[in-house]
C-alpha cells in the first residue's frame, strides 16, 4: 500500500513548513516499494506502524515523522500511518506511547524538550524518560537562533549587549512559554553576558513570532526553521544561533561563541523511542531503518533547505545526551526557580 502524498500534504499548513512537506512528499515520487529490509522481519511483525507525534501537525517534529514514514514505509513494505496527539505541552501524545505495547509497532518523535526539560518542570508527569522509553535514534538537530525586529539597533550580540545595559525598562525577549527551551535559552544568555532581559512568555511559537515581527517585543530566541522566511525577508534580523560554532544550516549567522558569549549549547533536536518494554533487536533493526531513510541523499538535501541536521545516532548516545541534558537543564531551573505556567 501506497503511503498516501494526500496526508503529508494535507498536515502542512504552517507557513514555512507547507513546501517542505510537499517536496519531502515528492522525494519518494516513483519509487517502488523494496523488499523487506534485511532484519525488519526479526525486528516486527506489525502489519502496520503508528509513530506517534505530541504535537499538531506542521511542526519540525510532524515532518520528520512523515519523512520516516515514508522510508519505513518503501523498506518495510507496510502501513506507516503519523499520529499527532498534542495536549498538555506534549505530555499527553508520550504518554499514550508509554501505555503502548511494546510490539515494535508504536513509535515516539519527541522534540528534545520533552525528554530532558519537562521532567523536572512538571514533576507529576506520569511518564519517566529513563525508565518508561528505549532510545532508538537521534533523528535531526536544528541551530536556535537570536533575533531582533529590525527597529532594533543592534547589528551584532556585542551591540544588543550594550544596547541592553542601558535599556531602562529592560528589554523584553519572547518565548513560546514559561519552561520551553527557547525560554531557557534566554536565561541562559542573560546569565552569561549579565543583562537584564525581561522574559515575555507566550503559549505557543506563533503568538511569540507574530508580536516581535510586529514589533510589539524586540527580541526572540526561536528555531531556525521556524525563523528562517522571516530572516531571509528582512523582517526579523539573526544575530547569532546559540552555539559555539556556526551551524551548516546558516553558515551565515555567526555564533554567541565568535561574538564572546560562550557556555551556551542551546540547539534543538528531535528523537526517536519506543515503549521500554520492545526488545533490543526491534530496536536495532528500527535504527537500521532510521540511518538509511535520513541517510539519503535527497532527504538529506531538504532537510537541509529548512534548516535541520540528519543526525542518525546510536540508542546510546541518545540516551547519554538525554542523560547530560536534563540535568543540566534541572540545575538551571531550580537556580532560577522557573515554574510551569
Amino acid at each position: 500500500m501506497q503511503y498516501p502524498k494526500s496526508e503529508v500534504k494535507g498536515a502542512c499548513a504552517m507557513r514555512g513548513m507547507a513546501l517542505a512537506c510537499l517536496t519531502v512528499a515528492g522525494l519518494w515520487q516513483g519509487v517502488v516499494p523494496a523488499a523487506r529490509a534485511a532484519g525488519a522481519d526479526a525486528a516486527s511483525s506489525c502489519s502496520a506502524l503508528r509513530i506517534v507525534v505530541p504535537f499538531p501537525a506542521a511542526g519540525p517534529a510532524d515532518l520528520l515523522a512523515r519523512t520516516l514514514a515514508q522510508g519505513l514505509h518503501q523498506r518495510r513494505g507496510v502501513t506507516v500511518v503519523v499520529d499527532n496527539k498534542p495536549g498538555a505541552n506534549g505530555n499527553i501524545g508520550i504518554d499514550a506511547v508509554r501505555r503502548a505495547a511494546g510490539d515494535g509497532c508504536t513509535l515516539l518523535v519527541a522534540p528534545a524538550g520533552n525528554l530532558t526539560i519537562n521532567p523536572t518542570l512538571f514533576p507529576a508527569l506520569a511518564y519517566n524518560v529513563e525508565r518508561d522509553f528505549r532510545p532508538v535514534s537521534l533523528l535531526a538537530s536544528s541551530p536556535n537562533v537570536l533575533a531582533v525586529h529590525p527597529s532594533v539597533r543592534a547589528g551584532s550580540v556585542q551591540e544588543l549587549v550594550a544596547l541592553a545595559k542601558r535599556a531602562n525598562p529592560p528589554l523584553g525577549y519572547a518565548s513560546p512559554g514559561v519552561g520551553s527551551g527557547l525560554h531557557l535559552a534566554g536565561e541562559l544568555f542573560r546569565q552569561q553576558t549579565g543583562i537584564a532581559l525581561l522574559h515575555v512568555p507566550y503559549k505557543g511559537t506563533t503568538q511569540a513570532l507574530n508580536d516581535v515581527v510586529g514589533g510589539q517585543v524586540p527580541i526572540l530566541f526561536g528555531t531556525l526553521p521556524t525563523l528562517a522566511p522571516f530572516i531571509r525577508s528582512g523582517a526579523l534580523r539573526a544575530l547569532a544561533v546559540t552555539q559555539a560554532a556556526r551551524s551548516p544550516a546558516a553558515p551565515a549567522i555567526p555564533s554567541l561563541a565568535e561574538q564572546g558569549v560562550r557556555g551556551i549549547e542551546v540547539s534543538s533536536w528531535y528523537a526517536l523511542l519506543l515503549p521500554r518494554s520492545t526488545p533490543a533487536p526491534v530496536a536495532d533493526a528500527l535504527h537500521a531503518d532510521v540511518r538509511a531513510v535520513f541517510g539519503g541523499k535527497a532527504v538529506r538535501e531538504e532537510l537541509a533547505r529548512q534548516g535541520m541536521e540528519p543526525v542518525a545516532g546510536t540508542p546510546d548516545a541518545l540516551a547519554t545526551r538525554i542523560r547530560q541534558e536534563s540535568a543540566g537543564w534541572a540545575e538551571l531551573i531550580r537556580t532560577h526557580g522557573i515554574k510551569a505556567e
